[in-house]
């Protein structure tokens, strides 16, 4: 019992340091206008935030993977955005936490959504399909936490 909640606990924890850290950075797409840069810095018009649906997904490779393969992995992941329009951003990296908690998932993948049909829409697409297929023979686990932004 002790295992399973430290287990838990631990997942918990992983991935509220992943999500926080992640909505800590800054995405050139998301970028405003001169215009809207200008009413935000002279606060003489609200600004309105926008939510945004978050793909958080991780994974642990099976240890037989080569650099080659996870490498492979990571290209085909990349890609997706210029596949799939529904992106609106993508950005992903490697663990480096000093924290010894992240149970073997070595690589997050952080997708963003403006809405809830385009992630529907998404999840079926044919080269999402198809980098699944590159994954799969790799794949030891996956973790996926999908969450709208709040203020």
């Amino acid at each position: 019992m002790k295992k399973t909640f430290f287990s838990l606990t631990s997942g918990v924890l992983l991935f509220t340091t992943v999500a926080f850290s992640s909505c800590q950075s800054t995405d050139s797409k998301n970028e405003g206008t001169d215009s809207e840069s200008t009413a935000a810095e002279t606060l003489t018009e609200p600004t309105e935030s926008k939510k945004m649906l978050r793909h958080v997904v991780l994974f642990k490779f099976k240890d037989s993977s080569t650099p080659a393969q996870v490498k492979e992995v990571e290209d085909a992941f990349r890609a997706l955005p210029s596949k799939i329009k529904e992106i609106k951003s993508l950005e992903w990296g490697t663990n480096n936490s000093p924290e010894n908690l992240a149970q073997g998932f070595t690589h997050c993948f952080f997708v963003t959504f403006d809405s809830e049909e385009d992630r529907a829409a998404y999840l079926p697409h044919p080269d999402h399909k198809a980098f699944g297929e590159i994954l799969g023979p790799h794949l030891d686990k996956v973790l996926v936490i999908d969450y709208w932004t709040q203020e």
